[in-house]
């Protein structure tokens, strides 16, 4: 579980990245490219993702095994 939730906490980082850097116009080639929304949602789920790896991490620290 600890470990699934810790990717699950990746994919989001990687996935606000991306949107993040679509929304700003770095990234071409999208419909998402320029749309200041993206450049908004992008930061919002990078921090969820970086919750959900902290949480993860703390979680499998108390000791218990699921």
């Amino acid at each position: 579980m600890k470990s699934g939730l810790m990717a699950l906490g990746v994919v989001l980082v990687i996935i606000g990245c991306v949107f993040t850097l679509q929304g700003l116009g770095y990234l071409a080639g999208s419909v998402m490219t320029g749309v200041t929304l993206w450049a908004i949602i992008g930061p919002i789920l990078a921090l969820a993702g970086i919750a959900l790896i902290v949480w993860a991490a703390r979680a499998g620290r108390s000791g218990h095994s699921g």
